[in-house]
């Protein structure tokens, strides 16, 4: 089982879309989070330690990551996908970018 976290800032959009559109991929284990504090799911070191494979959605998450949590993540796979933040909640664009950005990432299924 793979365990892929996706992380944008809020948790309210783009990250949960995400989890949800590959939560039925087989062999695919997913979760998301949000690096600002008022975030639904707020990042923390545990979840980072969950996860095999870190999906940010813009370059400054990266960077705040590495800043805040920069033990925590040391062992996992880090990828920007350069999605900005104009989509809503399952639009269907950005599930589209998603799939194409992500799929070529995760365990053949």
């Amino acid at each position: 089982m793979q365990r892929v976290l996706f992380i944008c800032g809020q948790n309210r959009l783009r990250s949960p879309t995400a989890e949800q559109v590959f939560s039925s991929w087989p062999g695919i284990e997913t979760s998301s989070a949000g690096l600002k504090n008022d975030s639904e799911n707020p990042v923390t070191p545990e979840l980072l330690a969950w996860a095999e494979l870190i999906f940010v959605m813009e370059k400054r998450h990266k960077a705040k990551l590495a800043e805040k949590f920069k033990a925590s993540c040391r062992h996992a796979r880090i990828i920007c996908l350069d999605i900005p933040d104009i989509y809503a909640f399952m639009d269907k664009d950005l599930i589209a970018l998603l799939l194409k950005k992500v799929s070529p990432f995760l365990a053949k299924h």
